[in-house]
């Protein structure tokens, strides 16, 4: 434990920034399962709304800077392979 308290406020600043970097990296998972499960119902209005908010999330993130963004576009990218194969 740090005992200097510029050390401490930065253990805590840390901690609260380590939150909420996974709290938006968790929202890209859920967003993309729910778009995985889209796919797989085939339901094509469901697809659209789906990849609609999933890649709202995602660029979200890459701009506040939570995700690169070669990740994020290698997600969008797999997402629309995803969506032309179903067709």
């Amino acid at each position: 434990m740090p005992n200097i308290k510029s050390a401490k406020k930065r253990v805590l600043v840390s901690e609260k920034k380590a939150e909420i970097n996974k709290s938006f990296v968790s929202t890209i998972k859920t967003t993309a399962k729910k778009f995985d499960s889209a796919i797989e119902a085939g339901d094509a209005e469901g697809i659209r709304t789906a990849h609609k908010e999933a890649v709202k999330k995602i660029d979200t993130a890459a701009a506040k800077g939570y995700v690169h963004k070669n990740k994020a576009a290698r997600k969008k990218s797999q997402m629309a392979k995803k969506i032309n194969a179903a067709g």
